[in-house]
């Protein structure tokens, strides 16, 4: 019972992670993404190949799983943040569709659909996190020092121009903001940071496939953006937390047939995103006074 909670908690960290980078540009920037997902595969893949041809140093994989995610991220942000709003939803779409099939299909690199399998457990100074209670420690640190880094950021010089743009670029423009090179420093930002619990997730599952990395996922992580709260501190924490516990709880449903599980958990996403929009559209955390 024990590793099956710290299973969970290890899972929830992993997501909130991806759900505070993802509202980094969503909630601060007001740049709306459908490849997310990308990057967080990026990581995964290139601490997984990391690992099993190279080094099984978390340190490393971190280091270049982000500058690589990070750089990738320049081929999507570059050209599409020339234009705005809808084009870059486009675009990010187009980027997770293209990069779904490159993960299924560069099976030398990626493994294709069968994924990259026996990935060694990651170390950090020859000391193997193999314990699960010690990797959801190390999980909680590496998420802790994400929503550290991401604040410190948004209360920055560098977050009020973020905050400035997405109130309103034209003013922004008129002001002397170089706004191409700041939404795309913040798309860089949040594509390697991304790609920290791409590699938390290779390293503990131990496998891999591109089942994780699709547009499920990338509208999975926005849902939890969504439902916590946009452009809040605790919003995509909370909405992590909830949208990573469901599918658990419905698998203790008496009633419910374990084939079903899928298909109900999409439809309470449905439903959920519904009633929000309706009843709380700021989501279940609100704006608050100073986090906007």
């Amino acid at each position: 019972m024990l590793a099956y909670v710290a299973n969970l908690a290890t899972l929830i960290c992993i997501n909130a992670i991806l759900a505070v980078t993802l509202n980094f540009i969503m909630g601060y920037a007001g740049i709306f993404s459908l490849a997310h997902a990308v990057f967080f595969g990026v990581g995964a893949y290139v601490a997984a190949l990391m690992a099993l041809q190279w080094t099984d140093s978390l340190l490393l994989q971190l280091a270049f799983a982000m500058t690589v995610s990070g750089l990738l991220s320049a081929a999507l942000a570059l050209p599409a943040l020339r234009v705005r709003g809808d084009y870059f939803v486009a675009a990010s779409l187009g980027f997770q569709v293209l990069a779904v099939t490159v993960f299924s299909e560069w099976k030398s690199v990626t493994g294709g659909i069968g994924g990259l399998v026996g990935i060694p457990p990651a170390t950090i100074a020859g000391h193997a996190f193999v314990n699960p209670m010690e990797f959801l420690g190390l999980a909680a640190v590496a998420l802790a020092l994400v929503v550290l880094l991401t604040r410190t950021l948004v209360r920055s010089s560098f977050g009020r121009s973020l905050k400035a743009i997405r109130d309103s670029e034209s003013a922004a423009l008129a002001f002397g903001k170089n706004v191409a090179l700041i939404k795309t420093l913040s798309v860089f930002y949040s594509s390697a940071m991304c790609a920290t619990a791409g590699v938390l997730y290779a390293d503990y599952l131990s496998f891999i496939n591109v089942e994780s990395f699709t547009i499920d996922a990338s509208t999975l992580f926005m849902a939890m953006v969504i439902v916590g709260g946009i452009g809040t501190v605790w919003g995509p924490l909370v909405g992590a937390v909830l949208l990573t516990l469901l599918p658990a709880v419905l698998t203790y449903l008496p009633f419910l047939p374990q084939t079903e599980i899928g298909s109900v958990q999409q439809m309470v996403y449905g439903l959920a995103m519904v009633l929000l929009m309706i009843f709380k559209p700021d989501g279940l955390m609100g704006i608050k006074q100073g986090e906007a």
